[in-house]
């Protein structure tokens, strides 16, 4: 009986050291899956060094997308990098008295649109900010700068007076009622413009958030350059918020294109980049104050859009929060941390595995929200999640709380990376959406130029059989990122596609930055001065 108690009393200790094992096998589990697969929750992850190894992929990729700024450009092309392109619009502006040739085309059309052009700039900006290093490392900088310039010298140009602001050149009545290249337009080209009668702040704004971004870009390199931009800045972020009012509310006929959901986005999207351009407090005021509360509509995440700059504006702030925190008041900072919350929020309805994550996304894990452009917004957010990522490692912030659930920096990045991969290919259809890159991309691009051949010369009218021609497009939209998927994943590569194959130059401009932070294998956030 004693020898049959012993070898009971071993089985009892064996089962209780197995459940034991169980138990604390499962406690590790849940403390990986809730720290990003990590044990060590608390010890951030090594902060990297200088740009590392570069990821040929994303490398090519950049240099592609890039070459689509320069197939955008209006007027006298300067060292044309595109045998298919030449110049044109060389006369706009000229019923102002003003030069408005340069800037660019808004999409597959020949407008240039003000509101989406200036948030080409301010995108393109910070994007250079943030990975200029990266992109030089490539050899990829100077074409990128030189891009946001061709936008930005329009910008000032299209500001002659304090409260006066052209914002755009076209009549896009007329303007789709042809199918022809830029270089063989011969319609009116008529000019809209705001002022102290007739406001935009919303416009208005982004121009400013345009110019303020982009001196900071060549505050080192063309100083006087810089300062010229940042004085337009405070001039325009002066007149847009002592003028209030949406421009598409007070002139109705630009509504059918951009139409602006609100101006409130924009005002502290402005005051954001005004404040890292100027260093002044009184902008920082501006948008923890009463601004804040009106406008940033904070805990409430939302996507980065052309017309909603919520997103950006939080990550944007967030940054300030990251870098900047003990230097800042306290008055300041309580509302830099709503920013900044809100901004985790946007993280955290990105990550596929958090329990927040928006349902907005394909079976493959695409975000998805319109069907009309639909790679606007995974890019987008991919770009935002590179960014908050690198804020994260830089300042040796080692989780982000996403409900009861923790992740890495890397989770960001890998998302990021699920996103741009996507794009170039990894995807149900197995294309390649940019333009020129990979093996298989869309033949039937919805852009007038590329469309035609280099040769013909048609007029207004005439040049619609190339529009309805079954032949690819004889010149290739090379950086083009097309429309995109539906939500079932399917592509239908047609130029009478317009939803799916048309590009825009603010699509070029999310999927450099996009690009620009996985090209080498880490990043690090720099100061913007």
């Amino acid at each position: 009986m004693e020898g049959k108690r012993k070898r009971g009393g071993c089985c009892g200790w064996f089962i209780a050291l197995v459940i034991l094992a169980l138990v604390a096998g499962a406690v590790v589990y849940t403390v990986k899956k809730r720290f990003g697969g990590r044990s060590g929750s608390d010890k951030p992850d090594p902060v990297p060094g200088p740009p590392g190894a570069v990821d040929q992929k994303y490398s090519s990729a950049l240099k592609t997308s890039l070459k689509f700024f320069d197939i955008q450009k209006s007027g006298k092309l300067v060292d044309n990098k595109i045998p298919w392109r030449g110049d044109s619009a060389l006369k706009d502006g000229s019923p102002a008295s003003l030069d408005l040739s340069k800037g660019m085309y808004d999409a597959g059309d020949n407008m240039k649109f003000g509101f989406p052009m200036a948030f080409t700039a301010s995108v393109l900006s910070w994007a250079i900010l943030e990975y200029g290093d990266q992109m030089d490392h490539v050899g990829q900088l100077e074409s990128a700068q030189d891009s946001l310039k061709w936008i930005t010298d329009f910008l000032i140009a299209a500001h002659p007076s304090e409260n006066t602001l052209y914002i755009q050149v076209g009549d896009p009545g007329v303007d789709h009622g042809c199918w022809q290249k830029p270089e063989d337009m011969k319609e009116k080209r008529p000019l809209i413009r705001i002022n102290a009668s007739c406001p935009g702040s919303d416009i208005a704004a982004e121009t400013a958030a345009a110019m303020a971004s982009a001196s900071l870009v060549f505050k080192k390199t063309d100083s006087t350059y810089s300062s010229t931009l940042l004085k337009h800045a405070k001039q325009l972020f002066t007149f847009a918020d002592k003028n209030r009012g949406s421009y598409s509310e007070n002139i109705p006929e630009v509504a059918t294109y951009y139409n602006s959901t609100g101006y409130g986005d924009e005002l502290l999207w402005a005051a954001g980049w005004l404040y890292h351009a100027t260093g002044d407090d009184s902008y920082l005021e501006y948008v923890t104050g009463q601004n804040g509360e009106d406008y940033a509509n904070w805990g409430n995440p939302t996507w980065f859009s052309w017309d909603n700059k919520l997103a950006g504006a939080q990550v944007l702030l967030a940054r300030v929060s990251f870098f900047k925190g003990k230097d800042i008041s306290n008055s300041h900072g309580s509302g830099l941390q709503k920013y900044r919350k809100t901004a985790e929020a946007v993280m955290c309805g990105m990550l596929p595995d958090s329990p927040t994550l928006t349902k907005s996304r394909t079976d493959s894990g695409l975000i998805w929200v319109s069907e009309w452009n639909s790679l606007q917004h995974p890019v987008a957010s991919a770009f935002l999640a590179a960014i908050y990522s690198d804020y994260m490692l830089t300042s040796q912030t080692p989780n982000l709380k996403c409900g009861s659930d923790y992740f890495r920096p890397s989770d960001l990045r890998n998302f990021a990376k699920s996103q741009a991969d996507y794009v170039l290919g990894k995807n149900p259809v197995g294309m390649s959406f940019l333009v020129g890159y990979g093996d298989k991309f869309p033949q039937f691009v919805h852009h007038r130029g590329a469309s035609i051949p280099k040769d013909e010369n048609p007029g207004c009218k005439d040049g619609f059989k190339w529009l309805e021609s079954t032949d690819p497009n004889p010149n290739e939209a090379t950086g083009a990122l097309v429309g995109g998927p539906f939500l079932n994943e399917t592509f239908i590569d047609s130029r009478n596609n317009t939803m799916q194959t048309e590009p825009t130059t603010y699509n070029s401009a999310f999927i450099v930055g996009l690009l620009s932070s996985l090209v080498t294998t880490s990043s690090i956030a720099q100061s913007f001065t």
